[in-house]
């Protein structure tokens, strides 16, 4: 794929910035087996194929995601919108995090930081109470560290919305967007129309259902996915990339797209309704499969060490 590809871009949010409609997830890049190089030519590739969007978080890998995206970027920050995400909930912890996040990206600031992982039922409670993780990041947003302050989710619509009930002038929100979405727990009906009249920008994600199994169980296309998720009024979609197959797959996605007509969306809604409706396919709604094993700590919930081991953490 070559530069000379155009993906379209849309406005981050109620802000002037223009970003890629695909970002670059960088949760993919440190799955078992790949190596540095490999993640470098993925990242480098992906950028010179037209994505802006680059995402990352402190602990995807334990840090080694925003260590690969370093090396990567250097001599390149000035034209990407770069993305990482802070887990503690506390604020002195935090504070920490978003520095080593920052030396580890080679960076003394990002475009967007936000609050990680926002799915459990007392994450707003702990998020905002006095010496909490929201003091940190409105904080590193006033030194320079941050230009544009969100939070993530995708675990329960209600939780977000909890979230937008602050007293805060959010600029972006993750989460879930895909086919089956719509008819189970559903961020698109619930969230995206506030996100939408406030301006907050939506990074969508989750669009082949985070293990690709919207594809690989329920028969439907990456195509299809990509192109419903790209549908729904949303600034970016974050797209897992592993190898460069990923990269192509995707970017050709972005640059041929065409919105779906709502009869289009309604059609592919309702092929796959029977098995939409009891979320069997959004396991990261259903279950901890997606939670990161920062989070299940932090929330009580241990990672056992035959876990720990498969995902190569200490």
């Amino acid at each position: 794929m070559s530069s000379s590809h155009k993906i379209p871009k849309r406005s981050f949010g109620r802000h002037e910035d223009q970003v890629s409609i695909i970002a670059m997830g960088g949760g993919h890049i440190v799955r078992p087996g790949v190596t540095d190089d490999e993640a470098i030519h993925v990242i480098n590739t992906a950028i010179d194929s037209g994505i802006t969007f680059i995402d990352t978080a402190w602990d995807y890998g334990e840090g080694l995601s925003e260590r690969r995206i370093g090396m990567a970027l250097e001599g390149r920050f000035d034209d990407l919108f770069v993305a990482t995400k802070v887990c503690s909930r506390d604020g002195q912890e935090a504070s920490k995090q978003i520095d080593e996040s920052l030396e580890r990206l080679k960076t003394d600031s990002v475009d967007l930081i936000s609050i990680h992982e926002c799915n459990y039922d007392n994450d707003p409670e702990w998020i905002f109470e006095d010496g909490g993780v929201m003091e940190s990041l409105i904080e590193a947003r006033e030194k320079g560290k941050t230009k544009y302050i969100g939070f993530t989710g995708h675990k329960r619509p209600e939780i977000l919305l909890e979230m937008l009930n602050a007293d805060i002038e959010w600029d972006s929100c993750q989460m879930p967007i895909n086919v089956m979405d719509s008819m189970f727990r559903s961020f698109e009906n619930q969230v995206l129309p506030i996100l939408n009249d406030r301006g907050i920008a939506c990074i969508g994600m989750k669009s082949l259902g985070g293990n690709g199994q919207i594809v690989t169980d329920a028969g439907l296309t990456a195509k299809q996915c990509r192109t419903y998720a790209l549908s729904q009024p949303i600034t970016t979609l974050s797209c897992g990339m592993v190898d460069i197959g990923n990269v192509e797959q995707d970017t050709s996605i972005a640059a041929s797209f065409v919105p779906m007509s709502e009869e289009e969306q309604e059609a592919l809604r309702a092929s796959v309704r029977r098995e939409a409706t009891d979320g069997r396919h959004e396991w990261f709604k259903t279950n901890n499969f997606f939670d990161n094993w920062y989070h299940r700590e932090q929330h009580g919930y241990p990672v056992h060490a035959d876990v720990r081991s498969a995902l190569g953490l200490k």
